[in-house]
Parts: structure tokens; sequence; C-alpha cells
């Protein structure tokens, strides 16, 4: 799996003119799921997004994770597996095929869901959306389950 997360003050998703998740300080989360990923790869997001300690403590450092009174909007997003190696056009064949992706989506979200008390809210999985955000920082992580190491 891979994770983009954004640091932001305040956050919002619309499909077909509706707005269907919003958040005020917190983290935008975009998923993209490969056709490999299995739940350990969902457990080790997880952990490490409410582990990631990039909220400022009272001395201005970034030194604290995610606070139950802030949210977390997630959004799938399956060309985060865009892969440019022959050309322009990318290719998306390791991102899984939309029934599997949504269903690894779904147990994410719960799994989250169960792990974070704060706000949590989603997109809408494989519509087109529109993605409104006011970054805090900037502070954006790229994490990559596959390439755990970095």
């Amino acid at each position: 799996m891979r994770f983009l997360i954004r640091r932001v003050y305040a956050a919002s998703v619309e499909c077909a003119e509706s707005t269907v998740g919003q958040i005020a300080d917190g983290l935008v989360v975009y998923v993209g799921i490969a056709n490999d990923d299995e739940i350990t790869d969902i457990e080790w997001g997880v952990k490490k997004i409410l582990g990631l300690r990039i909220f400022e403590d009272k001395s201005g450092k970034m030194n604290l994770p995610i606070s139950e009174k802030m949210g977390i909007l997630v959004i799938s997003q399956f060309t985060l597996f865009g892969n440019l190696k022959k050309g322009y056009r990318p290719s998306f064949n390791r991102a899984a095929p939309p029934d599997l992706a949504y269903n690894m989506y779904d147990k994410f979200v719960e799994i989250l869901g169960d792990s974070f008390p704060g706000l949590l809210q989603t997109g809408k999985f494989g519509a087109h959306m529109r993605i409104a955000l006011v970054e805090n920082g900037p502070v954006t992580i790229w994490l990559d389950s596959q390439n755990s190491k970095y």
C-alpha cells in the first residue's frame, strides 16, 4: 500500500457537487492499493499514520502525533501506483483491480476507525472527486508498505 499524507488546517471532498467528507485540523491520507497488498500492509499503514510525529509541541517542534481533537480524511487514489518507466503515459499495472482495492480500502478505513478516536471522514471510492485542502506547513509524508525501510 502506498500512502501520501498531508498535514492540513482544513480539507473537504465533493462528489457530484455534494460534500461527502470534511475535516478541520488533521491529516488527509491518500491511499493506493497494490495487487499483492495484504492485511499486514493495512496494519502497518495504520500504525505509521497514527504514530507520525508531525504536529508541533509547545516549543514548536514536530514532536506530536495526531490528537483525538483532530480529523483524518481518507481518499482512495490508485494513481499512487502510476509507473512512468516506458514513456509519459502512466501504467497502473501494479494497482489492485477495483473489487480487490475496494475491499482493502474498506478494511483500511475500518481498522483506522477502530484505532483513531477522532473524526474520520472519507471520499467515495472509485468516484471522481473534487478535493479542497489548506495545507499546514507544508508537511507531506510518503509511505510505502513494500518499501518500509526508508
